[in-house]
């Protein structure tokens, strides 16, 4: 089954690096890690290294597993801007929906990164960047400040997102807070020196602020860079707030997953307005990215998934990211097609379905 040209809504993504990049700087947009390690060898030693090698230097005008630094300099030789139209364009993708909140240096836009293959770029809205930026004026108005602003970021925005995995983790409660326990958990973050939102009911209230304002809301889940307790991101254990959201019909997307995708799976079988995707992992796990998908689909309703590449950085990443995600389900649907498990139609349509028509049904696109 080919799924080469498969239409595909990356739903979850971010801008790219616009310099040039020596090897340390581009190794290290390789791995969620803060720096490589020389302890640890080369990230081209790995999952990721050894998929970027085969399928990136053709990309260059070099031969599947150049090696690193022969790829290198010819990205090196092209620059930063050649390799970004090349990768994009090989990738293939139209539609973004783009997290800004994400800017450890100066990156493309959602609107620069989509002209880069021709197609559409759709913010999506980082809730705790919006927090940090309304409480330096102050706790005691925060919930009126911040429903403000976030609905005059939404009006052009397709939805937004949640790091409270990261920052407080994921046993978040049921119950909508007050704004009385609002106003009380900024002054004691406040009073902490810090406008970093790591407070359980801050995260709460941020989640349905954007729920009330019917943006579909993201959330982190799972594998990350080292500022997260992985143990406290697994999607379980929002089972509560899935509860008391799912009536209000706005969906929730659960990004990344692993390695709790088969969580996720069921979360999404059993709660009507739960999404989910394996997009960080696919392009980490390299080859092995075709096991991670079936995992995923086991349980998760074929209409529930969606495709996201969550590059960041190096556009080697938008095209790892599309290269094995449609490699992967193409296996697998051929696989089940062979079986007797679905009919070749069936197979397509739900090729259809998980590369860009579940998400721009749940995003209204």
């Amino acid at each position: 089954m080919d799924l080469s040209e498969l239409d595909l809504v990356d739903h979850h993504c971010h801008g790219l690096v616009t310099r040039d990049l020596d090897r340390p700087e581009f190794e290290s947009l390789m791995t969620e890690a803060a720096a490589p390690s020389a302890l640890g060898g080369s990230l081209f030693d790995s999952q990721i290294g050894f998929a970027l090698r085969r399928f990136c230097p053709p990309v260059l005008d070099l031969e599947p597993h150049a090696d690193p630094d022969a790829y290198l300099a010819r990205r090196a030789e092209l620059g930063a801007t050649e390799v970004n139209r090349r990768m994009m364009a090989a990738a293939g993708t139209q539609t973004f929906l783009v997290d800004t909140g994400y800017l450890p240096e100066p990156i493309t836009t959602p609107t620069e990164l989509a002209a880069l293959t021709g197609g559409r770029g759709h913010e999506v809205v980082r809730l705790e960047l919006v927090a940090a930026e309304v409480l330096e004026d102050g706790a005691g108005s925060f919930p009126e400040r911040f429903r403000t602003e976030l609905a005059r970021r939404c009006a052009t925005a397709v939805g937004v997102k949640s790091i409270a995995a990261y920052r407080a983790g994921l046993s978040l409660g049921g119950q909508r807070p007050t704004d009385v326990q609002v106003v009380a958990a900024a002054d004691r973050l406040l009073r902490s020196g810090s406008t970093r939102v790591a407070d359980p009911v801050l995260h709460e209230f941020l989640v349905w602020s954007g729920i009330d304002l019917q943006m579909p809301v993201q959330f982190h889940i799972g594998y990350g860079d080292a500022d997260t307790d992985l143990h406290r991101g697994d999607p379980l254990l929002m089972t509560d707030l899935l509860r008391a959201t799912e009536p209000h019909g706005v969906p929730i997307m659960l990004l990344h997953t692993y390695p709790f995708h088969r969580n996720a799976g069921f979360l999404a079988q059993v709660f009507g307005h739960v999404f989910v995707d394996v997009g960080l992992a696919t392009h980490n796990l390299g080859a092995r990215s075709a096991a991670l998908i079936p995992e995923l689909l086991e349980l998760a309703p074929f209409g529930k998934v969606l495709f996201s590449s969550d590059a960041f950085g190096l556009a080697e990443l938008y095209l790892l990211g599309t290269e094995l995600f449609r490699r992967g389900l193409a296996g697998y649907l051929q696989q089940g097609t062979d079986d007797g498990a679905w009919t070749a139609a069936d197979a397509h349509r739900v090729a259809r379905l998980v590369g860009a028509e579940n998400a721009r049904r749940a995003y209204r696109l």
